[in-house]
């Protein structure tokens, strides 16, 4: 949703790919991965194809004009019938799914849906590029929670980050300077981290969903079954839900889920983790670049000075964060081979 979808906000997944799986890009290469140049070419434009189609999500969030619970709810069902045509071509090719990893993955669209319906309305009054940035945050909260759940102790370069990107949070909320861009930048900014939260147990309970790694459309299509549900019941509670199909709005939510929640993820999911360290790291950068990029030149989105140093500490803390990670982890996993 690293990469919004997703995911986006990515993956990677990463939105979406597992932005790991899902499109975090923190599973760095393993013992196949590719190193030349000429075998890099492939997973270097996919994923750069993925990043860039999932930097166009909160564009269409934002030109749909329908409240963010709605778009969250359409983003997945019609994403639906895609993801469950390529779920059951995996089921063929390599047998059914493990119900403990299929737990996991429909756990995964529980966090999912509080992603979607805080990102969407971060994007309702902070903008699209701004809003993607501070959802990109995850990068390090996944980190966090991998060291407290999982044992897994991020590198000290990732623990530096943590305040560096906070800070520039706190330079997009608007708190410091004049003249912050958005409705509510200040609301914008808690939304956001909540939104980063929340996607980074989905990244790490939708990884767990597909730990055979022969199931990546699988574990989607539960997330976002439970994702498009849960996003429902949010928008009935917050009495701001409307059902009926309308045109063109619902003409960009079948853009935005076959984009973002199906093709980006896909693109993410296969290259990420078949890239160096340091090209994943780069590479996560362009989503939310873009992003930012897209809301000037096509919403007229306009950060503040301040706000646009906010968002440069965001992206060194990313940079940081993915390029000393996933270093660790391909020499740890390199250790463990000697």
């Amino acid at each position: 949703m690293a990469l919004r979808n997703g995911s986006g906000r990515q993956a990677a997944s990463a939105p979406v790919g597992d932005p790991g799986a899902a499109g975090d890009g923190r599973d760095g290469p393993g013992d196949g991965t590719l190193t030349g140049a000429a075998t890099l070419r492939l997973p270097l434009l996919l994923g750069a194809l993925g990043a860039f189609a999932i930097a166009f999500s909160g564009i269409y969030v934002r030109l749909s004009t329908v409240a963010p619970p709605t778009s969250a709810v359409f983003r997945c069902l019609y994403a639906v019938p895609v993801l469950a045509l390529l779920a059951r071509r995996e089921t063929h090719a390599v047998g059914t799914r493990d119900l403990t990893q299929r737990r996991r993955s429909l756990l995964a669209g529980v966090a999912f849906a509080v992603d979607l319906v805080a990102w969407h309305y971060a994007i309702d009054v902070v903008g699209a590029g701004l809003a993607t940035v501070l959802a990109n945050v995850q990068v390090v909260i996944v980190g966090l929670v991998a060291w407290v759940a999982l044992g897994e102790r991020p590198s000290r370069a990732t623990m530096g980050a943590v305040p560096v990107m906070l800070f520039g949070v706190v330079l997009i909320s608007g708190v410091i300077g004049a003249d912050a861009y958005g409705e509510d930048p200040t609301l914008g900014a808690a939304l956001g981290l909540l939104a980063a939260a929340a996607y980074s147990g989905y990244l790490l309970l939708l990884r767990a969903g597909n730990a055979d790694q022969a199931h990546r459309a699988g574990a989607l299509l539960d997330a976002t079954l439970v994702g498009g549900l849960g996003a429902a019941v949010a928008g009935l509670a917050l009495g701001d839900l409307d059902l009926v199909p309308s045109w063109p709005e619902h003409g960009w939510l079948v853009v935005l889920a076959l984009n973002s929640q199906v093709v980006g993820w896909l693109l993410i999911s296969y290259a990420l983790p078949r890239l160096p360290a340091i090209v994943t790291s780069v590479l996560l950068l362009l989503q939310p670049v873009s992003a930012v990029l897209l809301g000037i030149v096509l919403l007229d989105e306009a950060p503040s000075t301040v706000q646009l140093g906010g968002v440069a500490l965001v992206l060194v803390g990313i940079v940081v964060s993915t390029a000393s990670d996933t270093a660790g982890r391909r020499d740890r996993r390199r250790s463990h081979h000697h």
